[in-house]
């Protein structure tokens, strides 16, 4: 297994004790996982190619859903998710 692999399997059991530990600390180690999990998923890309690297952008994504459907929100509430056909 690389190395890039092997420290994705490690962002996902830090991500796994995170999540269990105190409520307080989720944001703070949810911004944590993002900083470092980017460039664990740009490793696997380059090392595994596009397909592991959508594997472990799945995984990443189901990991940290909180975080992306709270942008998410963010985005549609400012508007600019918005249909610009909605607005004519």
């Amino acid at each position: 297994m690389s190395l890039s692999l092997s420290l994705a399997c490690l962002w996902v059991v830090l991500a796994s004790v995170a999540a269990m530990g105190p409520q307080r600390w989720h944001w703070m180690a949810a911004w944590a996982l993002i900083a470092t999990g980017v460039p664990i998923l740009g490793g696997v890309t380059y090392q595994q190619g596009p397909i592991w690297g959508l594997v472990v952008l799945a995984a990443g994504m189901s990991v940290l859903r909180w975080p992306l459907r709270r942008l998410i929100q963010r985005l549609h509430a400012d508007g600019r998710l918005r249909d610009e056909r909605q607005d004519a």
